[in-house]
């Protein structure tokens, strides 16, 4: 069965902020090659590689002419967020006339099905007001059996996110910043998007969250993600709970408080504005009112 001309019909350009990925990086290539729609275009922009992962790309361009291998000039440190998406927006520059309706922010850690793309661009064909969205992914375990990363119900996958153009214009673009990929979301939902996951859609994600920087420092990027993207303070009570059985234990829990209070001590600036506060509060606070109700439902 072929694709249907509706979904066919559709455009998209990918754009792969890649450090020191030679590892992964062929997984997402081989993935990519293989899908039965293929991108319009596909940016992916080396941020100051010390390995070899540019020289991989390269032996990929000459039989693939979608993809284009661009060296991003201002590489520095790889930090999660702002260093990430100012190599995103390097590339997003760089579309020039490309025409498109979907615009894809890709890590280079991934694999996929080859129908990832196809199915999931028609998801948004079903839904007009879908804005944002993406599959489920996984990360490998205890004794190497993969693993479903749980996420809210109207989360997409930063790791490998779908936009509709005219919500990614409306959004005007991603912030430059940690937290970016909770932001694009609320700024979103605020103008009357819908955003979500699909569970039949899935991503093998083969480099583990908080590899790069450490799981503590993750935490504590969180804890400030949290603080400046005005979350509930009740849902923050039991995120911390929560997170106080995660490995590392009780580490986790410490670092996320210290980077919310780190962040509300030095008055940093929120990343949203007050409406868009208010709707992402509402929307945790009945998060939390759901699994009050599960936990406490009669037998």
């Amino acid at each position: 069965m072929g694709i249907s001309p509706k979904v066919s019909s559709l455009r998209y350009v990918i754009i792969s902020p890649v450090k020191d990925e030679s590892r992964y990086v062929e997984f997402t290539l081989k993935s990519l090659i293989a899908q039965t729609l293929k991108p319009a275009l596909w940016i992916i922009v080396d941020d100051g590689s010390k390995d070899n992962t540019a020289e991989i790309v390269k032996r990929y361009l000459s039989s693939h002419p979608f993809i284009r291998l661009m060296q991003n000039p201002h590489a520095g440190i790889r930090q999660p967020g702002s260093a990430i998406m100012r190599a995103f927006n390097f590339g997003y520059e760089s579309i020039d006339e490309t025409d498109y309706d979907f615009i894809v922010k890709l890590d280079c850690d991934l694999s996929f099905e080859p129908d990832y793309f196809e199915k999931l661009l028609g998801r948004f064909i079903d839904d007009e007001r879908l804005g944002i969205a993406s599959g489920i992914y996984f990360e490998k375990g205890d004794h190497g059996v993969w693993k479903e990363v749980i996420m809210p119900s109207y989360h997409a996958a930063g790791a490998c996110k779908v936009i509709r153009r005219k919500c990614f214009e409306e959004i005007e673009g991603f912030i430059v910043a940690a937290g970016w990929d909770t932001v694009d979301e609320i700024r979103a939902m605020t103008r009357g998007w819908n955003t979500r996951h699909f569970k039949d859609l899935r991503i093998k994600h083969h480099k583990p969250e908080g590899l790069g920087i450490g799981k503590f420092r993750t935490s504590i990027m969180q804890g400030e993600i949290y603080y400046l993207t005005r979350g509930s303070k009740p849902f923050f009570v039991l995120k911390i709970l929560h997170r106080i059985g995660m490995k590392p234990y009780v580490l986790n829990a410490l670092g996320m408080l210290l980077g919310y209070f780190r962040a509300k001590q030095k008055q940093k600036l929120p990343l949203v504005s007050k409406p868009e506060a208010l709707r992402y509060q509402a929307l945790l606070n009945k998060r939390m009112r759901a699994k009050a109700n599960t936990l406490f439902a009669p037998d």
